[in-house]
């Protein structure tokens, strides 16, 4: 373990074995830092946060900083950050509200700089934040999801898992899992068909994923609902994938992103 002098380190925080904690650092109260992580420089992690192993944080990363919702009232609230996270410069990531609504992110996630993971946000695994990349209280973010750059989340939005918002995008309803979304106001531009390319999904999620696009978001002649119960009656909505889409569009509070 490097303890850097400068660093200032709680007694009530538990440090894991073979960390690096660099200049400047400052870690708060009841603070689990897991095995083989590395704080590089003016990290700051406050009270109440479990961080996994071999997270990598940048300088002035703020993670675990008391929630900007204004019904707070002082709680004992929490944020757990699973394994093999990076944050990059200035990223900053806030408790939950309310001790039973954590704010929780999971395993090999990327959060480039300056962005901002608000309170009981729950963000999956291997997604990409790039820089300024901002997402509201309570939202949820599937599995490889990447939001891009300058983009914004509404509260309680979900981002569906294995989707791509734009650049500079501004989301208010929820993103269908699987496409592409862009623009303010922003609508579903087309299947991600790179990133499943690239994630290994065989030709016949594709292909069926490509005929739920142009049923449900290509053609707008009909609502969502008469739509989609058209697409049931196709043989390519039986597909795993398909499935998954359907039921996160039936399951929508907030309406989605066409």
């Amino acid at each position: 373990m490097a303890i850097h002098p400068t660093a200032i380190i709680s007694p009530k925080a538990e440090i894991g074995p073979d960390c690096e904690i660099g200049p400047y650092c400052v870690i708060g109260d009841n603070v689990t830092l897991g095995a083989n992580s590395r704080l590089r420089s003016h990290v700051v992690i406050e009270r109440d946060t479990t961080i996994g192993k071999r997270c990598d944080a940048y300088p002035f990363a703020a993670l675990g900083g008391r929630t900007q919702d204004l019904k707070f009232q002082g709680e004992e609230t929490h944020l757990y950050i699973g394994d093999d996270n990076t944050f990059r410069e200035n990223v900053t990531v806030h408790r939950g509200t309310k001790p039973e609504t954590p704010t929780r992110i999971g395993n090999h996630n990327l959060f480039l700089c300056y962005a901002h993971v608000a309170h009981e946000c729950q963000v999956g695994n291997h997604t990409i934040f790039s820089n300024n990349a901002t997402i509201a209280g309570h939202v949820t973010v599937g599995d490889h999801a990447i939001i891009s750059g300058l983009s914004a989340v509404h509260q309680f939005c979900r981002v569906g898992e294995h989707s791509m918002t734009a650049g500079l995008a501004r989301v208010v309803q929820d993103v269908p899992p699987f496409m592409i979304v862009d623009g303010n106001p922003s609508s579903t531009r087309g299947l991600n068909i790179v990133g499943l390319q690239r994630r290994g999904f065989p030709e016949e999620d594709i292909r069926a994923l490509k005929t739920a696009y142009k049923k449900l978001f290509l053609k707008k002649d009909l609502n969502l609902g008469e739509q989609l119960k058209v697409f049931r009656e196709l043989p390519e909505a039986q597909n795993p994938s398909a499935q998954a889409l359907i039921q996160f569009i039936e399951t929508t509070d907030r309406g989605i992103v066409r």
